[in-house]
C-alpha cells in the first residue's frame, strides 16, 4: 500500500489517486480502462476523481462499472458539479445523477468544478445541505485562486471547504507562491490535476530536460514517477494522474514511495525555478 498520505477533511487518503479525464469516451478502450481503475485500487490508489462534465457523464459511468465488485467503503470517490448546476435549482439533481452513474449512495467529496455566476453563498448552502442529507461526506472547490479562496472564507461555512483541485506540475509552479501556503495554513488540501503535464503544450521541455532525466535514471524510475514524486513532496498535496491501462496504473502507484534528496530537489529548482511573485492560476 502507498505510504504517503494526505489529510482531506480529517480523513487520511493516499497521496496518489486516479484521474479519469477523457476516460469512458472510446468503447474500444473500455476494457483496459476498467482494468486500469481496478488495478489502481488494488495498488492502493483508492481515491478516484471524476466529474459530470467528463464525457457528459460517461466517465462517471465507467467508474461505476469499474467499482461494482469492489468494497465501497475502501474507496474515496470524488466528482464535480458544473458551475451552472451549482445552485439550488440544479445541484441536487446533478448530485443524484452523478450518484446514479457511479452506482453509489454517497460521494466522499463533491467539488465545484470552477467559479461561475451562481453566488458562492448559495453553492455553499447547497453543499452543506447535501452533507446533512448524507449525499456527500465533504465538499470542496476546483480552479480557485487565492482571492477566490479568501472570498469563500468570508461566506458562512465557507471554511468547511476541504479541497481545492488545481493544475500543478513541475512546469507550472505558480500555486507555490501564495495559494499553496494559504491553503496549508487553513487546512485545505490541494489536489493536483495534470500532474504529469499531459495537457496541451504544458509538457514542453519537461520530458526532455536533462536534469530530470538524470535524476530519474539515477533512481531507476520513470520520468512520470519523478513528476508525481515532485507533486506529492509537500505533504498536503495529492496527485490524480490518469492511467489508461493497468501497467501505467501500477507505475503511478509506485511513485508514492519514491525518496528524492533535498539536493536533488534543488537541482530541479534550478531547472524549473519556483515562482518569486504571484502568477496567474493555470487552468485547463
Amino acid at each position: 500500500m502507498l505510504k504517503n498520505i494526505v489529510s482531506i477533511g480529517g480523513v487520511s487518503v493516499p497521496a496518489i489517486g486516479q484521474g479519469t479525464w477523457n476516460m469512458g469516451d472510446n468503447k474500444s478502450k473500455r476494457s483496459q480502462e476498467l482494468e486500469a481503475i481496478r488495478s489502481g485500487v488494488r495498488e492502493g490508489m483508492t481515491v478516484i476523481d471524476t466529474a459530470e462534465m467528463y464525457g457528459s457523464g460517461r466517465s462517471e459511468s465507467l467508474v461505476g462499472e469499474a467499482i461494482t465488485a469492489l468494497n465501497r467503503e475502501d474507496l474515496f470517490l470524488v466528482s464535480k458539479v458544473l458551475p451552472n448546476n451549482a445552485g439550488r435549482r440544479g445541484i441536487f439533481t446533478s448530485c443524484e445523477e452523478s450518484l446514479k452513474r457511479l452506482g453509489t449512495t454517497y460521494l466522499d467529496l463533491y467539488l465545484l468544478h470552477w467559479r461561475g455566476g451562481i453566488p458562492l453563498r448559495e453553492t455553499v448552502e447547497c453543499m452543506e445541505e447535501l452533507v446533512a442529507k448524507g449525499k456527500i461526506r465533504r465538499w470542496g472547490v476546483s480552479n480557485f485562486d487565492i482571492d477566490d479562496m479568501k472570498e469563500l472564507w468570508s461566506v458562512p461555512n465557507g471554511d468547511h471547504c476541504a479541497v481545492n483541485q488545481v493544475l500543478y506540475h513541475v512546469g507550472s509552479r505558480g500555486i507555490e507562491y501564495s495559494l499553496l501556503p494559504w491553503m496549508k495554513e487553513h487546512h485545505v488540501a490541494a489536489m493536483a490535476y495534470c500532474p504529469l503535464a499531459q495537457a496541451g503544450e504544458l509538457n514542453s521541455n519537461i520530458y526532455t530536460n536533462k536534469t530530470l532525466q538524470k535524476i530519474a535514471a539515477d533512481k531507476q524510475i520513470t520520468m512520470s514517477q519523478l513528476l508525481l514524486a515532485f507533486v506529492v513532496r509537500h505533504g498536503n498535496v495529492m496527485a490524480i494522474p490518469k492511467a489508461g491501462n493497468a501497467a501505467h496504473a501500477k507505475e503511478n502507484a509506485k511513485a508514492g514511495d519514491i525518496s528524492i534528496s533535498d539536493e536533488e530537489w534543488k537541482e530541479v529548482d534550478k531547472a524549473f525555478p519556483p515562482p518569486n511573485q504571484k502568477e496567474h492560476l493555470d487552468i485547463v
